[in-house]
């Protein structure tokens, strides 16, 4: 009996210890499944991760490219705008330039046309001042003509000179006093004393031709006028001409009588209107 009581003890502890064991092995078993499934969830996230993460590469080596593709666009504009903006600057400053040059040009000409207006009033107001003074002398001994911008008087040599001589004479004397009177007050122009013959030759102790006469007749008037008359020398210019420049045809007597004549020329002073010509 007693035997029994511990076959069934034995029994009953191996059936313990059996299911005990199967127990574990179950657990165990599980255990191992859901590693499984974990490593198995893992590796999927993993190559997921991993697709996902070649894709972002791709996406990053597209951005870079664009990036630079960007940055080389971004050059090139900012050389085109630099480039745009220096060719404004250029045109901006060549504009200023011109117009500079234009405002310039339109006071010169301003100037020019000051000058010239005052010039027309200088030589008319002079032409009336000649004739005025000259008044008293006949057409057959002196004409007082304008043109070219000047006062022409031109003196006969019966009015001045006896035949053959440059010596001024009384009725000379007189007309060039009176002219001398204008000279003085009207100190702003140049005056040019021009002697003139006719065709005629002329050989003498004195003469040795009609350049010879023409210029002696001129530096006489310009004697009496700066000497008696007190015209500043510097304003006055003597030239002879001779036979060169005839006003009328030597072929007749009342031709050769006009040809031979003193022709005192009076200007307004060019020296302002000159420099303005002379400016670039």
């Amino acid at each position: 009996m007693k035997q029994l009581f511990w076959i069934f003890v034995l029994a009953a502890a191996t059936c313990f210890t059996s299911c005990v064991c199967k127990k574990k092995y179950l657990i165990a078993e599980n255990g191992r499944i859901a590693s499984l499934e974990r490593e198995e969830a893992l590796r999927s996230q993993l190559k997921t991760c991993n697709e996902n993460g070649d894709l972002l590469s791709e996406r990053i080596e597209n951005l870079s490219n664009d990036t630079a593709e960007l940055g080389g666009k971004l050059q090139v504009y900012r050389k085109l705008l630099f480039s745009n903006k220096s060719e404004q600057e250029k045109l901006s400053a060549l504009l200023d330039e011109k117009s500079r040059e234009l405002e310039e040009r339109e006071n010169t000409i301003r100037e020019l046309e000051e000058l010239t207006r005052a010039q027309k009033e200088t030589v008319s107001g002079l032409l009336a001042n000649v004739q005025d003074a000259l008044m008293g002398f006949g057409s057959d001994e002196l004409r007082v003509t304008q043109h070219d911008g000047k006062v022409y008087v031109a003196m006969s040599d019966k009015l001045l000179f006896e035949s053959g001589s440059a010596r001024v004479d009384k009725r000379g004397k007189e007309a060039l006093a009176k002219l001398a009177e204008v000279l003085n007050k009207q100190t702003d122009i140049d005056v040019f004393i021009e002697g003139h013959t006719d065709t005629q030759p002329i050989h003498t102790a004195q003469f040795k031709d009609n350049w010879d006469l023409s210029v002696l007749r001129a530096t006489s008037v310009v004697r009496i006028l700066t000497e008696e008359y007190q015209v500043k020398p510097l304003q006055i210019q003597p030239t002879g001409r001779g036979e060169f420049m005839p006003v009328a045809d030597n072929e007749s007597a009342e031709g050769r009588s006009l040809n031979r004549r003193t022709e005192i020329i009076m200007a307004p002073k060019l020296d302002k209107l000159m420099q303005l010509l002379q400016h670039p």
